[in-house]
């Protein structure tokens, strides 16, 4: 059992000694930067597009608009629909001239947001259609136009699941990163894959994915958290 335990170790030891602590740093800060910029994006266009597929739905006679309503849910659809790793290498001319370069957490940004954003608003309409319809008409009844329904019964009547989708969608974005990693855009999914895989180094590997891991968990306490404080139901 001892030289069984020492051997682990030694493995062990051996896994960590691959590792370049200032590399894996930069990995990390470059991984939680596109998380971050991607996921306060997200939630912004995110609500924007969920409100529109929500306020030109059939359902809502004021505002509907089949027009509006079909070009929305169709851009959701196609963006949601597309893989993440193959939209990434589509957005690359899009990328070069609007970021200037296709390497680098920046470049990654217009492919992670793109890709995030139509999830999210999904997320947003199934959390609007939770929204108590009698409480809605109650407020139009009072004399209330649509913008005073949006900002002072659907988001504030919503935001239990509003912050859970974020939450959701913020760590399917840690995924997404890992995945642009691949294509150079640096991060711990790069880290990961050219400085553990390809150079058959796999401390690195086995590093980076714990990193990965803590920070899914920290993000999902985090939502857990202020869920359970906003939900007053």
């Amino acid at each position: 059992m001892n030289i069984i335990l020492r051997v682990d170790n030694s493995s062990l030891k051996g896994l960590i000694d691959q590792v370049k602590w200032d590399k894996m740093i930069e990995a990390t800060y470059e991984t939680l930067y596109m998380t971050l910029i991607t996921a306060v994006l997200t939630f912004i266009i995110g609500i924007i597009l969920g409100l529109l597929l929500y306020m030109t739905s059939k359902n809502n006679k004021s505002t509907g608009s089949k027009l509006i309503n079909l070009a929305v849910s169709a851009i959701i659809n196609v963006f949601r629909s597309i893989p993440f790793l193959i939209l990434i290498i589509l957005l690359i001319p899009f990328t070069k001239v609007l970021i200037g370069t296709i390497l680098g957490p920046n470049a990654a940004l217009p492919a992670l947001v793109i890709g995030s954003a139509p999830f999210y608003a999904r997320l947003v309409v199934i959390g609007l259609r939770e929204v108590d319809k009698g409480v809605i008409e109650a407020a139009r009844s009072m004399g209330a136009n649509e913008l005073e329904i949006i900002f002072k019964v659907l988001l504030p009547e919503s935001k239990p699941a509003l912050v859970s989708g974020i939450t959701v969608t913020t760590i399917m974005l840690v995924g997404y990163t890992a995945l642009a990693g691949a294509i150079g855009s640096g991060g711990l999914g790069d880290l990961a894959y050219f400085d553990g895989f390809q150079r058959n180094r796999m401390g690195i590997t086995f590093v980076s994915t714990i990193i990965i891991l803590i920070i899914v968990f920290i993000i999902q306490f985090i939502g857990d958290q202020i869920t359970k404080h906003i939900d007053k139901r």
